[in-house]
This record gives C-alpha cells, sequence and structure tokens, in this order.
C-alpha cells in the first residue's frame, strides 16, 4: 500500500478526513458513504467491542448495555484528560480513548482511498483552553501524542479557521481581506486573513494572518445552556429544599446537561447524593426523575434529544420536546426566542471575540470584505445576527459546514509534504 498524506480534521461533535490529489482536494467516506463520523465511542459490554460514529449513537439508543462517550475533544488540556474512566472493568486513560477513535478515522480513509497514511495535518483551534498557555500547549502535545500512537510519523498542526479559508481562497479572483468564523461543536475561532489568488500558491501563510483569536464556546455549550434553561427544570433544577432555605444542588444538574461530563454522574456515590436530594427537595417528584434517569444511563439520549431541538430552531420558531424513558416522560415546547435567551451571553461572546481579533490585526469592521463561515453553529439565528452586527458590511459566505477545514487541512498537507 502507498503511504501518503492527509488532512484530519477531529472535531468535538464530527470528525473528517481528506486527501489533495493535484491540488484537488475530496473528503473520503468514512461511515456508511458518508464523509463524515460523529465524535463518538460506545463500548458494548455485551459484545466486548468498541463501535464508532453513527454506529456508537445507535447501539446506545437501543439501550444495548455499555458506555457512551461523545465530545472527546473537549477533554484535551483539561485536567480531565489525567483522569481515568471505568470501561467494564478495565480503568482507561481519556487519551488511549481518544487514539483509539483517531485509529479508527485512519482506517476509514485508508480503505476508502486504498492507500497509507503516515504525514497528516491536524486541525487544532486557536484556543484548546482559554486564558491558560499551559494549558493549551498541553492540550495539543497530547492530540499529537494520540495521533502518533495510530501509526502516523509525521505530524503537523494548522489552525482550523485558516484550514477553511485555504478552501475557499480557491474560488478568489482578487486580494481580499476576510474573517473567517469556525464555530463548531466546541471552541469560536476567528482568523483575520489576506487572500489572493497569488498569496494561495505560497507554502507559508503565516505573513497573510494578521490575527487570530477565540473563545472556548460552541454548539455543545449551546446544548447545555438550553438544557439548563428548558429541559433540567422538568428534572428539578432551579427548585427549593423542603425547608426553603437554598435549592437543590445545582452540580449534577451542569453535569447532566454536558455531553463530556454526564458519565461523572454513573457511579454509586453520585446517586447517594441524588436519593439523598430527593428526600431533602420540596419537588421530590421532579428529582426523583432525574435519580431514575441517571440510573438509566440515559443522559447522552436526553442530550442528543437536547441538540435536536437546537438544530430545528435554526430553522423553525418553535419546536417540540418530547423524551420518553422507562418511567420518566418529559414534555416541552421551546421556542426560538428561549434559545436565545439561553444562549445570549455566550452569543456576546463570541461576538466581542470576532471584533477582539479584528482589533489585533487593527482594521475596522467596515475592512473586511469576506466573513467566512464555517461549522454547524454558524447557522444558528443568534450567532448569524451577532456576527452581521460586528461585520454589517462584509459579504457572508457559507462553505461546506462540516467539510471546509478538512479539506483546507488537505491542501496544506499536499503543500508541507508532497
Amino acid at each position: 500500500m502507498t503511504l501518503s498524506h492527509c488532512g484530519m480534521d477531529f472535531g468535538t461533535s464530527n470528525s473528517t478526513v481528506a486527501v489533495a490529489d493535484n491540488g484537488v482536494p475530496a473528503l473520503l467516506p468514512l461511515e456508511e458513504g458518508r464523509p463524515t463520523l460523529p465524535s463518538a465511542i460506545f463500548f458494548s459490554f455485551e459484545e466486548n467491542a468498541a463501535f464508532f460514529g453513527r454506529r456508537a449513537m445507535a447501539e446506545y439508543v437501543t439501550g444495548a448495555d455499555g458506555r457512551l462517550m461523545r465530545s472527546l475533544k473537549s477533554v484535551l488540556g483539561t485536567a480531565l484528560f489525567n483522569d481515568t474512566t471505568r470501561v467494564k472493568q478495565r480503568a482507561m486513560a481519556f487519551g488511549e480513548i481518544v487514539g483509539l477513535f483517531i485509529g479508527e478515522l485512519k482506517r476509514n480513509a485508508e480503505a476508502a482511498s486504498a492507500r497509507g497514511f503516515d504525514a497528516v495535518v491536524c486541525g487544532r483551534p486557536v484556543r484548546f483552553v482559554d486564558d491558560d498557555d499551559a494549558a493549551d500547549a498541553a492540550a495539543q502535545i497530547q492530540l499529537e501524542a494520540a495521533v502518533r500512537s495510530q501509526g502516523f510519523r509525521h505530524v503537523e498542526f494548522q489552525f482550523e479557521p485558516i484550514a477553511a479559508a485555504l478552501d475557499y481562497e480557491r474560488q478568489v479572483s482578487r486580494e481580499e481581506l476576510a474573517v473567517v468564523a469556525d464555530i463548531g461543536g466546541g471552541p469560536s475561532d476567528f482568523t483575520v486573513i489576506r487572500l489572493s489568488p497569488e498569496r494561495a500558491r505560497k507554502s507559508d501563510r503565516r505573513g497573510d494572518i494578521l490575527s487570530t483569536g477565540g473563545v472556548h464556546l460552541g454548539g455543545t455549550d449551546f446544548d447545555r445552556l438550553l438544557s439548563l434553561a428548558r429541559v433540567m427544570p422538568l428534572l428539578g433544577h432551579g427548585t427549593p429544599t423542603a425547608d426553603g432555605k437554598r435549592n437543590v444542588p445545582a452540580a449534577p444538574y451542569y453535569d447532566f446537561a454536558t455531553w463530556h461530563r454526564i458519565n461523572r454522574l454513573y457511579n454509586q456515590k453520585s446517586m447517594l447524593e441524588l436519593r439523598s436530594t430527593v428526600r431533602e427537595a420540596k419537588a421530590p417528584d421532579l428529582v426523583a426523575k432525574l435519580l431514575a434517569l441517571v440510573e438509566a444511563r440515559q443522559g447522552h439520549r436526553l442530550a442528543a434529544r437536547v441538540e435536536e431541538a437546537k438544530i430545528a430552531l435554526s430553522e423553525a420558531a418553535q419546536t417540540g420536546f418530547r423524551f420518553v424513558s422507562s418511567d420518566v416522560d418529559l414534555a416541552a415546547t421551546i421556542t426560538l426566542a428561549q434559545l436565545d435567551a439561553a444562549v445570549a451571553d455566550a452569543t456576546r461572546a463570541i461576538g466581542g471575540a470576532a471584533a477582539d481579533a479584528m482589533a489585533s490585526a487593527g482594521v475596522r469592521g467596515s475592512d473586511i470584505a469576506t466573513l467566512i463561515l464555517t461549522g454547524g453553529s454558524t447557522r444558528l439565528p443568534a450567532v448569524a445576527a451577532e456576527l452581521r452586527a460586528v461585520l454589517p458590511s462584509a459579504r457572508a459566505v457559507e462553505t461546506d459546514a462540516f467539510g471546509s477545514v478538512g479539506l483546507g487541512l488537505a491542501l496544506d498537507a499536499g503543500r508541507r509534504f508532497a
């Protein structure tokens, strides 16, 4: 098998691998002919096997006995990365779990392209971790170790928004100043960059990058905020204790609403604490529903339903929310206005990060010709409105929401390794 190079976008929600043959990038089919592999692993206790992507989610939703893990990228650079998590009778390090997923990406990409890959340009956010340079550097080291553990001998990194610009730049006919807004499941990154057909032929683009910036907010944060605002109250979040002196503890609701923290509740200590909360609560019937869902390990199924509601509100003024599991039946109507209110602080922070990136570059909003949008979260009306307010005169260009970064990384890999 011929050894070659590729671009790999290990995303918070979805991942892609792409190659560039003769300067033309293409995404590789990774699962069921589709170019995206959802960043999820399901450890099946019944079959003693690991499943990935859509198969992982399907196994979990059908109620198979096992352990689902999503948003693996979110643990990079955090204290959680150094923890182990129990998978059946084995304690697994998060680095090993990330490596397993990278290995699946590599195997599927090699099978689809009939070539082996020993060199890769990996995407990385502008910031893995906000306001902590040491943790941010550690995150890249952790990801590189996971990638090398799967057989890649040559590993380089490129900022994800720059990769998205490389893909768009193939369409540019003259020089222009652009802002790349890369807002997916994880961080929101912004890059101010000069683009042109002549610049596109350069291998080193550092001189064209006027500034980069970002904030560690994205789609999974919107899921959490919507869940805390509209779904967790159905389970007792924000209700008082029977004596009226305080509200029931908020921490388990925060964990249950956060993709990569859900598994922290699946232990005896957490369940004992929840049983105690049921006894102390003024609305014990609501908190008992939370306990029942934790005991049945339904957290990721519930989070997936919240995510579906959020996506539906990208195109509708309201949507119905319904979740049924054993003795628990949750129902609500969620409006776009309620979603906007839930994520208002987050979207303002995202707009602020975009403005800061332009200030660092010494340019004004009126100087920007093009706003390049990539990542599924740019489709949310509140996010789009915030970016339009910061860049009112820029032409908005929607790239392949889930594939533009991978395509750009493949182009970059061709320049570095060809």
